[in-house]
């Protein structure tokens, strides 16, 4: 595949980073005389992310391999971080800095159950020798967090041997494991976050949203028979009746239903041979864009990716992200957030409510496109 290689010092990295995270936090500062430090440091970051998608790809195809060996029917898809995500993170964790950031890079297995995450995960934990270093594991099924996230995150620092790729040494990528049922909650989280215009993911925003994805949290925990979310109820009556009045006051169910309603994927990509896809959902006029690139085009898709982005700086309602899924067919199951597809959340949530607990098949997902030529935009794949 093309490469992305890092063209700037660490250093150079950082203070990029700081621009990002000042100009993210309070947009008016991105006046006419700060233009041109805003737009040197976005290609400064975009390089400096761009080039852990080689080392990302590597860790990627082997996630791959090793998942299908637990669960046939696994999902695994890889991204790079989006700058908005960067800005957000960079300002919660003042001390942190760019170059220090370890999800910059990150791929995702889905699988089945959470009884088939925790075998993965004590085989990656009982591996006495890996090519990547294991840098950190973060798993959050044994130790929920309170925003009612879960998943297991390692951290891994890519190493080669080969002499061409000893540039990209070093470099952490997050892989993350998740179950179909923890998946469904976090594609909730972020697709209300999303059309609400609120950092729900980042535990910002509304505090009743916050707190019905605790509770909704423990709702599926309970579910999986794991750890539930601190500060719920520890009883099903009572995390249920809380859980009842929250998913009330906010009209859950409607919302999730019109949000999808109103995203009309414009254009479904149409080359076979795109690797990467970037996704640009406008929230407000409910459309989205798919692009599709090839691998050799990497630099091209991160170019576009970045131009697309500053328009959040500049406060404008668009979301975006490029990513990587094995197949076509396979870019709404791994990234349903961006088509509003919370349809198995929804399944989740009615059940509990209805006090039924019976398993939930995995919903074939479609991507619907409009007639005629698309309205606000084109979003073929090229």
């Amino acid at each position: 595949m093309a490469r992305v290689e890092p063209e700037y010092d660490r250093e150079a990295v950082n203070r990029a980073g700081l621009i990002l995270r000042d100009v993210y936090r309070k947009p008016e500062t991105l006046t006419d005389s700060a233009a041109d430090a805003w737009v040197h440091a976005v290609g400064v970051v975009n390089n400096w992310r761009s080039s852990h998608a080689y080392p990302l790809n590597a860790i990627n195809m082997t996630l791959r391999s090793t998942a299908k060996r637990f669960d046939d029917g696994a999902l695994v898809a890889q991204r790079i971080k989006r700058l908005v995500s960067i800005s957000h993170k960079l300002d919660r964790f003042e001390s942190m800095r760019l170059s220090q950031m370890q999800d910059l890079g990150g791929c995702r297995a889905i699988l089945r159950s959470a009884a088939l995450v925790q075998d993965l995960c004590s085989y990656y934990k009982s591996m006495s020798r890996q090519k990547h270093e294991l840098a950190t594991i973060d798993d959050y099924v044994a130790e929920p967090k309170k925003s009612g996230y879960r998943g297991v995150h390692f951290v891994f620092r890519y190493h080669s041997d080969k002499r061409a790729n000893r540039i990209f040494n070093g470099l952490k990528i997050e892989m993350q494991l998740r179950s179909r049922y923890q998946h469904a909650w976090a594609t909730a989280v972020e697709t209300v976050g999303m059309f609400s215009g609120q950092a729900l993911k980042s535990s910002l925003g509304s505090a009743e949203w916050q707190r019905f994805f605790s509770l909704m949290g423990s709702a599926i925990a309970m579910r999986e028979k794991l750890p539930l979310i601190p500060h719920t109820p520890q009883t099903r009556s009572s995390l249920l009746a809380e859980l009842a009045e929250y998913s009330k006051k906010l009209n859950v169910v409607d919302r999730l239903h019109g949000y999808r309603t109103a995203v009309r994927a414009m254009q479904a990509p149409t080359r076979s041979d795109a690797s990467y896809f970037l996704l640009q959902l406008d929230p407000t006029a409910g459309t989205l864009n798919v692009v599709g690139y090839p691998a050799d085009r990497i630099q091209e898709a991160a170019d576009k990716y970045a131009e697309a982005e500053q328009s959040a700086a500049r406060g404008e309602r668009h979301d975006s992200v490029l990513v990587s899924v094995e197949s076509v067919a396979n870019l709404a199951r791994a990234y349903p957030n961006y088509f509003a597809d919370t349809r198995m959340f929804l399944q989740l949530l009615e059940q509990v409510l209805s006090g039924h607990s019976r398993g939930i098949a995995i919903p074939e997902l479609h991507i619907e496109t409009e007639p005629g030529p698309p309205q606000g935009g084109r979003g073929a794949g090229l």
